[in-house]
């Protein structure tokens, strides 16, 4: 039985404002900073992937698409001029380019000319650094006129070249013949076509490397030369115990980089033929790996052999990848 004081207490007074009402959920605010809040923590987590996302769409378009449907038609014997008509033959292509004596010839070319190029440009470009790494007046000049080079287009560079070597004319000939050497065939000749071709490579690459290794020398310590010389050595001394030693994964860095250009050396070597083709002069004496399967695939108009070619030229790099895995970490072990 209700009585009137709890009546009276249930019920508003007159005049008076009504009791407020208990809130069903949280304010508007709160709410708006919840669903920011959100908001946040997936734009934090999703942005990076979005970002990364360009590479990735172009590389599967134009990389790993490219590099499995080669490995696919390296299985096949497949035409330029039919290039959807297809012939299952397995491993039939890696054999008849393995028992191909243009390819093993290509191989050795490709072989000596990057050792001919590689090893005077890494000597080079040290030297280079060396000297650029003390306090030089314009040495902004001279580390912009390094790089220029690199940034010259590789056509340019080779025709450049080929005026250079001529046979009759060139300016090398000239500058040979005044010292009592006659001219020097260098377009035929194995030897000196594949030493022309390798100076193309070190004029291209020496200033960029130089400038890597004038990196790495600016990153070593000063207290190491310091202390280098308080023990009297001189500056042969710290560039030999303690600038090289410092410098062995970046040396590493640039052998292994270096290398990898020379396996797929292809322009230098297309554009001083003198006829343009892909046989690498006359005798093939400075065909590449890179111009052979260039020759199989659009001059034979063999795909399938030249897919077979560019996947062992992959595996080479792979080889040469885990090289320099292998041997990067024993130096990081023995450091």
């Amino acid at each position: 039985m209700t009585t009137g004081h709890d009546t009276a207490a249930a019920s508003p007074a007159k005049g008076g404002a009504a009791p407020a009402r208990p809130s069903a959920g949280p304010p508007d605010d709160e709410r708006r900073r919840a669903r920011l809040s959100r908001r946040w923590q997936r734009d934090v987590r999703w942005s990076p992937y979005a970002f990364v996302s360009p590479f990735f769409l172009l590389f599967l378009a134009f990389g790993l698409f490219p590099l499995i449907y080669t490995g696919w038609a390296s299985l096949h014997q497949v035409e330029l001029t039919a290039p959807t008509d297809m012939s299952w033959v397995g491993f039939r292509n890696y054999t008849r380019i393995f028992d191909d004596d243009f390819f093993w010839n290509a191989a050795r070319n490709t072989l000596t000319i990057g050792i001919i190029s590689t090893v005077p440009q890494l000597l080079m470009a040290m030297g280079l650094a060396h000297i650029l790494n003390y306090k030089l007046r314009a040495s902004t000049f001279y580390r912009v006129a390094m790089l220029a080079p690199y940034a010259t287009s590789i056509a340019a560079a080779s025709l450049v070249f080929v005026l250079l070597f001529g046979r009759d004319y060139g300016m090398i000939n000239w500058a040979l013949n005044q010292v009592g050497i006659d001219n020097i065939d260098w377009q035929n000749d194995k030897w000196a076509s594949q030493i022309a071709i390798s100076s193309i490579v070190v004029w291209r690459w020496t200033g960029y490397n130089a400038l890597i290794y004038l990196a790495a020398m600016q990153a070593i310590p000063q207290d190491l030369y310091e202390s280098a010389a308080l023990d009297g050595a001189n500056r042969w001394q710290q560039f030999f115990h303690v600038t090289l030693p410092s410098l062995r994964p970046t040396i590493l860095f640039t052998v292994v980089v270096s290398t990898i250009g020379a396996s797929q050396l292809f322009g230098e070597p297309l554009l001083f033929d003198a006829n343009k083709g892909a046989s690498g002069g006359s005798q093939h004496q400075f065909q590449t790996l890179g111009l052979y399967l260039y020759e199989q695939g659009w001059v034979n108009q063999h795909l399938g052999r030249a897919s077979a070619i560019a996947w062992t030229m992959f595996l080479i790099l792979i080889v040469i990848g885990i090289v320099n895995y292998v041997i990067s970490r024993r130096l990081r072990a023995s450091s």
